[in-house]
């Protein structure tokens, strides 16, 4: 058989093996020796038995009688060996008579080359050029060919017809017409005798043919859609490869896709596209238009805007619940849970003791029934504390104006992180309670605790005041933690008959983000009540003004007081519900209380929030004014500052 392969230099080679001991060998001269030295020379052995030491025509005998229906691996070897012997005898025998037998094989093609495994295509004028090999061969194990019977009438032929040939791809073709010598007639008998028809099956499917050059043609048409079918598949397996240029009729280059009919221009534009195709999976045919690049870059346009529609979606839920988490909306539980959670920590680790978990437990359920705070963070006399220590000291202020007495609430194990609002709301009612201008508004002189303050905003809401609010907070706010500010407790002031503002100072009215209007404006509160009826107002002054409550981003206080220094600048005096109970009586000892006022002094480098904005008590409502008030609240109105 025959092996085509490819030397480095590109050239086709032929590699001949030898169908008996499978040795490889290029040139055909090199198979002849071969064969004469290897097998002609020694004595013959049957391959289907161990008989041997015989002669070529006995061991002919004994295959046709001990072995009729041999297969055919042994049949195929059996015949090369005697067309190889055949061949030997012709070259190596002197010129015989007239009567000398002449073999050719079926289609002009030569023992040699069927030994070889080349096939030969028949040229149509037989008598006078050689056979063309071409390209699909086949070897003689995929396609053999069988000798017809021999004549007994021949003509001898010249020893130049029996030439080897070359052709410029170095395989051997030639067409050989030797001699023999008259055989004995048992062995014409033999030779004679007739033979089955040979089938030739195709290597690549199940169809079988009488022909060798048939099936030739049948095996190239294999072989041509099977290129076809490589070359397909691996133009559209790669993205990133381009196909071959190609020329238009103006003489540029043009680059057509491998996945539809679009032709470009240039190799960047045809790589956009193609990553396109495999991007959204839109690799079908398009028609070679405008409109069809459009209606493209239409669609993919249309699926970019989704996918970002969707991921806008996702984002947004993620920062609705984390917002829900920051401002107690998660429904985590509220004043009550988060107490019972606090204590429940503490007796694990070690630090309560199981029966004081259980006292503390029900004092809070005592507390929370009654819906008045427990007192427990509560510090009262600050503002007593603070006049004190302004009569001892701070002798660089011209004027500090005190409001009305207040009491200090921070915050506890229950509202830690999130009840400020609660908290300064406790601070200014408290402060509220003890002035005879609001005692027929609040009746009731005990502070309520954070859950009762959470309730008593729900009953401003469901009487009409800041419908927007309550909808934000979907009318619920007992057993949450949600923050409130400005306008809840503007609701909540409203709904018990107080007269409340709302001002807004939304902006920095001073260098550095500072809010020099806020502390003007606070002065002016203040002094206001103050300056009546007197021409200069002492160092000191204890006014009857309520406290202010202080809103800004995150966080709320409450402001008590305002300092003027001798220069002229202001300095707020806040109480802040995030400072501890400890902290907080410190003011009321001589020896800490200078440290107890720096820690609420707050000047305006300290107050730099883009926006604050402050609720005042300014007096009580008629119940028409009341009305009119809750009608009104339906869009809130501020003053706005400046």
């Amino acid at each position: 058989m025959s092996v085509l392969v490819r030397s480095i230099y590109g050239e086709r080679l032929i590699m001949l093996t030898c169908e008996i001991c499978g040795e490889e060998l290029v040139l055909e001269e090199d198979m002849k020796t071969h064969l004469l030295l290897s097998h002609l020379e020694n004595e013959m052995s049957c391959p289907l038995c161990s008989l041997s030491g015989v002669s070529y025509d006995e061991l002919n005998f004994h295959m046709d009688t001990a072995h009729p229906s041999s297969p055919t691996g042994a049949n195929r070897k059996l015949k090369q060996i005697r067309d190889l012997s055949r061949h030997s005898e012709r070259e190596t025998a002197p010129s015989h008579s007239s009567g000398d037998s002449c073999y050719m094989t079926k289609g002009g093609v030569s023992p040699e080359t069927y030994l070889y495994g080349t096939i030969a295509q028949q040229s149509s004028d037989v008598a006078g050029t050689s056979p063309v090999v071409g390209e699909g061969l086949l070897t003689a194990r995929t396609a053999p060919i069988t000798p017809p019977a021999v004549t007994t009438k021949t003509t001898r032929t010249s020893q130049s017809s029996e030439q080897v040939r070359h052709c410029g791809d170095g395989t051997a073709t030639s067409r050989i017409i030797s001699e023999h010598s008259k055989a004995p007639k048992a062995k014409q008998k033999r030779l004679s005798s007739p033979r089955k028809e040979k089938q030739f099956p195709c290597p690549m499917c199940s169809q079988v043919y009488n022909n060798c050059f048939m099936l030739q043609e049948h095996v190239e048409l294999h072989l041509q859609e099977q290129n076809i079918t490589e070359g397909a598949a691996l133009g559209a397996s790669s993205s990133a490869s381009i196909p071959p240029s190609s020329h238009n009729l103006s003489g540029e280059k043009s680059y057509e896709c491998p996945m539809c009919c679009l032709v470009c221009s240039d190799s960047s534009s045809l790589q956009e596209h193609v990553e396109l195709h495999l991007e959204y999976g839109t690799a079908t045919t398009c028609a070679v238009s405008p409109s069809s690049d459009l209606k493209l870059a239409r669609q993919l346009q249309e699926a970019e805007d989704q996918r970002r529609r969707e991921h806008e979606a996702k984002q947004e839920a993620v920062e609705f619940k984390k917002l829900q988490k920051q401002f107690g909306l998660d429904g985590s539980g509220g004043y009550r849970r988060q107490m019972e959670q606090t204590m429940e920590k503490a007796v694990s680790r070690g630090l309560m003791a199981p029966s004081d978990f259980h006292n503390s437990r029900a004092d809070m359920m005592e507390a929370l029934a009654t819906g008045v705070d427990d007192g427990r963070t509560r510090t009262q006399g600050m503002l007593g504390a603070l006049s004190e220590f302004y009569q001892r000291e701070a002798r660089d202020c011209v004027h500090v104006w005190l409001s009305a007495e207040t009491d200090h609430f921070c915050s506890s194990e229950g509202d830690k992180g999130w009840g400020c609002g609660y908290r300064n709301f406790q601070m200014l009612l408290s402060s509220l309670h003890r002035m005879e201008t609001f005692a027929d508004c609040l009746p009731e002189k005990a502070v309520p605790s954070i859950p009762r303050v959470q309730s008593l905003i729900e009953g401003a809401w469901r009487v009409g005041l800041d419908p927007q609010g309550a909808s934000h907070f979907n009318q619920r706010l007992q057993g949450t933690r949600a923050w409130v500010g400005a306008t809840e407790i503007y609701s909540v002031l409203t709904s018990l008959g107080v007269r409340a503002t709302i001002i807004d100072f939304h902006q920095p009215t001073g260098p550095a983000d500072t809010h020099p209007r806020l502390f003007e404006w606070v002065k002016q509160y203040f002094s206001m009540s103050a300056s009546r009826g007197t021409r200069l107002p002492p160092r000191l002054i204890q006014t009857s003004q309520p406290p202010l409550y202080l809103q800004h981003q995150g966080h709320s206080r409450t402001i008590v007081g305002v300092e003027q220094k001798r220069n002229g600048s202001l300095c707020l005096l806040v109480l802040d519900p995030g400072c501890s109970p400890a902290e907080a009586r410190k003011l009321l000892s001589r020896d800490s209380a200078a440290t107890a006022v720096r820690r609420i002094r707050k000047f305006p480098n300290n107050l730099k929030h883009k926006q604050y904005q402050v609720v005042a008590a300014k007096g009580t409502l008629s119940p028409e004014e009341k009305r009119i008030c809750i009608l009104n609240s339906r869009t809130l109105i501020v003053e706005r500052i400046p």
